[in-house]
Order: C-alpha cells, then sequence, then structure tokens
C-alpha cells in the first residue's frame, strides 16, 4: 500500500538538528516537497538519501514541520493517548496530578511534552486546551478522546481557547468553547493550599498563570512584615501568598479592570482583609514614577516585551527602564522579584538588563535565586527554546 504521508526532502546537511533530536525543520532545510501538502498535514521528512527522520505537522513560514515522532508511526488514536498518558504520568512522578492541596497544573507543554503546536491546563476537572498550529487544531477530538480516556471521572469538561493562539492566516475556524462537557467559564482551583477564582474564557493566557507557582512560594518565605507592591499583579497570585506569609501590607497594581476586580475576591477568598491590601488599576510605569523608597518587596511580572528578534533590542531597553525603576523604589535591604516571559529574550541578556538598571540608580544588588518554570512546563533538553520563563530574585542594598 502506497504512504498515505507526503515527503519532506532536506538539503544535505540539513537533517543534523533533527538527529539531535530538535523538534523544527525550518523552511530553508527544505531541498523538495515530494506531493500535494496542505497546512496542518501529516508528512514524513527524509534525509537526502532517503532515510527516514521524523513525522511532524506542516505549516507555511519559517518553521515548516513540528516533529511530534522521530519514530515512523502510525499517528491514530491509540499513538495520541499513548503519548497523552506519558504526560499524565510525568505529573504524578512530580506530585501534581493527585495532589491533595493543589488542583492546578499543565499537563501538556507543547514541545517539552512532544506535542508541537499544543498547551493543556488542568483545572480543578476542566481542561482548558489551547492550540498554536492546524496540525493540532485537526486533532482535537482525537485529543479529547485521549484526556477523557486517560483522566476518567476526574475531568469534567474541556474547553478549547485557541481563538487568539491559532495562526492568523490558517484557514479554519477560529473560535472558543467547549469540546466536552460545560460551565460558566469561572472555576475556584486551590494551590498549595490557596484558593483562586480562575476566569478561563476571559482571562490571559488559559485562565491563570500556572507557570509562577513554586515562584510564589518562594515569595511567600520572604513576605513576613513586608510591604509588598505586586506590578502587572493580574488576578493576585503573588499577592494573595505575600499575605499569607505575613505581608504587612500588600498593594496590586496592573491595568486591566476586570483583573483588578478578580483580585479584590480572591483576596477575600483566602480571608484577608482589604485594610492589609490595596488593589490599583493604573499603568506600571506611571504607578512606579510615584513609588520611590516605598516597598520592603518588589514583584515585576511583565508581559512579554519582545515576541520577535526584531523586537528584542526595544525589549532589553523596557527591563532596564523597569527594573530601575522598581530597584529605586525598594528600600535598603528590600527584595525584587523580576521576571521575563519574552522566549527572544536570553537569561544572559535578561540579566545584563537588570544589571544594567541597578547601576543605573546606582544600587548595589545581589542573587538571592535565579528562578525559572516550573517542572510540569518541562523544557526538552534538545529544545532550549521552550525555556520562556527566567527571573531573579535579588537583595538590594
Amino acid at each position: 500500500m502506497a504512504d498515505p504521508f507526503t515527503k519532506i526532502i532536506l538539503r544535505t546537511g540539513k537533517e543534523q538538528s533533527l538527529l539531535r533530536f530538535h523538534p523544527w525543520v525550518f523552511s530553508g532545510a527544505i531541498k523538495k516537497i515530494d506531493g500535494a501538502v496542505k497546512e496542518g498535514d501529516c508528512v514524513k521528512v527524509y534525509d537526502g538519501k532517503g532515510q527516514f527522520l521524523a513525522m511532524g505537522h506542516y505549516q507555511p513560514g519559517t518553521i515548516a514541520v513540528r516533529v511530534f515522532s522521530f519514530e515512523d508511526v502510525t499517528p491514530g488514536q491509540a499513538f495520541w493517548t499513548a503519548k497523552v498518558r506519558r504526560a499524565f504520568a510525568y505529573r504524578e512522578r512530580i506530585g501534581l496530578a493527585g495532589s491533595e492541596n493543589t488542583s492546578v497544573f499543565r499537563l501538556v507543554n507543547a514541545e517539552g511534552d512532544y506535542f508541537p503546536g499544543l498547551v493543556a491546563d488542568f483545572y480543578n476537572g476542566t481542561l482548558v486546551m489551547q492550540m498554536h498550529s492546524v496540525g493540532m487544531y485537526l486533532l482535537q477530538d482525537t485529543l479529547v478522546n485521549a484526556f477523557r480516556e486517560v483522566l476518567g471521572s476526574d475531568l469534567k469538561a474541556v474547553f478549547s481557547k485557541s481563538e487568539a493562539t491559532l495562526p492568523f492566516r490558517a484557514d479554519v475556524p477560529k473560535s472558543n468553547g467547549y469540546l466536552y462537557g460545560a460551565g460558566d467559564g469561572e472555576l475556584e482551583i486551590q494551590e498549595n493550599g490557596l484558593r483562586f477564582l480562575v476566569d478561563i474564557q476571559q482571562g490571559q493566557k488559559t485562565g491563570f498563570f500556572i507557570d509562577q507557582r513554586e515562584n510564589r512560594k518562594l515569595l511567600k518565605h520572604f513576605a513576613k512584615g513586608s510591604e509588598v507592591l505586586n506590578m502587572f499583579g493580574y488576578t493576585g497570585g503573588f499577592s494573595v501568598y505575600a499575605l499569607s506569609g505575613g505581608a504587612k501590607r500588600v498593594v496590586s497594581v496592573d491595568s486591566s479592570g476586570p483583573a483588578i476586580a478578580l483580585t479584590r475576591r480572591n483576596v477575600e477568598l483566602n480571608g484577608f482583609s482589604h485594610a492589609t491590601h490595596e488593589a490599583v488599576e493604573a499603568d506600571a510605569f506611571e504607578y512606579l514614577k510615584n513609588a520611590s523608597n516605598a516597598f520592603d518587596l518588589i514583584v515585576l511580572d511583565p508581559p512579554a516585551f519582545a515576541k520577535h528578534n526584531e523586537a528584542l533590542h526595544q525589549a532589553l531597553k523596557g527591563y532596564q527602564r523597569l527594573n530601575a525603576m522598581a530597584i529605586d523604589a525598594i528600600r535598603p535591604g528590600g527584595i525584587l522579584f523580576t521576571f521575563s516571559c519574552s522566549q527572544v529574550v536570553s537569561r544572559l541578556h535578561f540579566r545584563q538588563a537588570v544589571f544594567g538598571a541597578a547601576a543605573q540608580v546606582k544600587r548595589k544588588v545581589r542573587i538571592l535565586h535565579q528562578l525559572a518554570q516550573p517542572p510540569d512546563h518541562p523544557v526538552d533538553i534538545c529544545h532550549p527554546e521552550g525555556e520562556y520563563l527566567k527571573g531573579l530574585a535579588l537583595y538590594v542594598e
């Protein structure tokens, strides 16, 4: 029987990255496409001598193939269910699936779990999927079946939140909605024993910044007796942890009115008084202008300043300016938790921007901790591009 998959033939020497198990094939590496192909199709990749290298989803653009297997397989229901089962087993091994005090975790982290183009977050029985490729979009029914089989009665609903994440020019329907089960969009979850309301329909990303779980836990350790400023606070994750750690006063700042409203509700949900918490709807840069020497602990968790290499230079200038203002606003002996979630900003770039900020305002800083995404956001060792979140906890003299 003829092979139903279109063949992608690579230029001589361009197979080396695949031999090292890097999961992307760039368009410039392709010598020939043997047959008709459209966005989202499963394809097989071969070297110039006809040796099989990988299978993946085709897409137009710089990254032409996103690899989901380095073995020649039949990618049917059983294949994808087995991959979901392995992803779930990993979450069990690191103590998140089945945890008594945490009911939210990332179940699928794109290339980190060998599902290029797919993110799936588990929120106390509801799975929120974001598809970043047409290949994964075309598999959504197969994926829902796989999640239902692996999670069983623990899965109550599956919500697709891919309207804004699918490629802009992709010729597929773009809408959000429930693929299985139902709900009103707002959920209550538990993280390290603290409670949070999450809006999976209107909130950012899949609804909650799950990737900051371990960093929030670390901040709690430093919060006792402190006056804390949580910049870009979203729905108050760091703020609730600071209050639970005994902070004397917490100020949450975000430019989104709905996020600030949900912050107030999350503070109340955990039994904390608004006498010790202030939620402010404001621009971060404007707020910091008048915050000099006012806080013992500051969190800077801004949105990505650069999504493409072309924006890197301006992004680094933005990080330096923001961190300079925050360092200036910290009292001597204070602590700064500062982050970048821009994938194109390397750890070295980010550190240079932050240290440049310290020099700019003439403050001495020491590194307490180097911060990253948690283990349920794994980084494949062959795909370092998956390490997007980087941060520093700094002691400011």
